[in-house]
């Protein structure tokens, strides 16, 4: 008995080390549960809630903060539901419980945009591929410090993915991406921060990234910058004193618009 289960122990390991090896050309299938305990370790890594998006129904107050701890340092963002309710509600939800936990920030562009979103546990990303919400008017600018969900060029297209941006793009605004948050000026400092290096690579890899979670990208992008934690603080502050556009940097010539998953 002993020597079946050290069988057992060695061919999964080969098994995960020969997926984690794949190149992004090579998407491998969908993974599939594991049983034991390392699928249990998995299981309790993250809110199972976030299994069963159709649960995550909760309206959000008017106004509220949103913290974000990163390896960095702190940030926090300032929310309005008035500036875009659905957005709003889909965020409040998704911080609530704990979705931005353990994440990776895989978009660094600099002068353009932060872009994160994809869970780090390919169950969750799986349960959320097809939960877009209804588009919401763009009624805030796109410009240096406002955070917006990311979306394709298709209506009503957004899921998890958001982006703060950098400076004035509010070239964005005619293209449906509405604002629903800020960062102040002092957040910016640490958001600026973030590992950029990579340029867009780990952005044309977000089907290996949904796949295979938070190892593929400590894998092959290992400078990468993580969000340890996202929580709901408190009540956001005015908007006049939470509008981040000053200073605002020019955006550079021909940046691609942020991407969902």
């Amino acid at each position: 008995m002993k020597k079946f289960v050290t069988l057992i122990f060695v061919a999964s390991f080969a098994l995960v080390a020969q997926t984690l090896a794949q190149t992004p050309a090579q998407a491998p299938a969908k993974p599939k549960p594991t049983a034991g305990a390392a699928g249990k370790s998995a299981a309790a890594s993250y809110d199972r809630t976030l299994l069963r998006p159709s649960v995550l129904k909760d309206k959000a107050p008017e106004t509220f903060q949103a913290k974000f701890e990163t390896t960095r340092g702190d940030f926090t963002m300032d929310v309005t539901r008035a500036w875009a309710p659905n957005g709003v509600d889909r965020f409040y939800n998704l911080v609530k419980h704990h979705f931005y936990d353990n994440m990776v920030v895989f978009r660094v562009h600099s002068g353009f945009v932060v872009q994160f979103g994809i869970s780090s546990y390919p169950p969750v990303s799986a349960a959320w591929r097809s939960s877009d919400i209804k588009d919401d008017p763009v009624t805030q600018s796109n410009k240096r410090g406002f955070v917006t969900f990311a979306q394709t060029a298709q209506p009503n297209s957004r899921s998890t993915q958001i982006f703060i941006n950098f400076g004035d793009n509010s070239f964005l605004d005619s293209k449906g991406f509405a604002p629903f948050a800020t960062v102040d000026a002092t957040g910016m400092k640490v958001v600026e921060m973030l590992y950029d290096q990579y340029a867009e690579q780990p952005t044309e890899e977000q089907d290996q990234i949904s796949r295979l979670g938070k190892a593929y990208l400590d894998s092959k992008y290992p400078k990468l910058d993580v969000i340890k934690h996202a929580t709901i603080v408190g009540a956001a502050a005015a908007p006049a004193k939470s509008a981040a556009a000053k200073s605002a940097a020019p955006h550079k010539a021909g940046a691609p618009a942020p991407k969902p998953q």
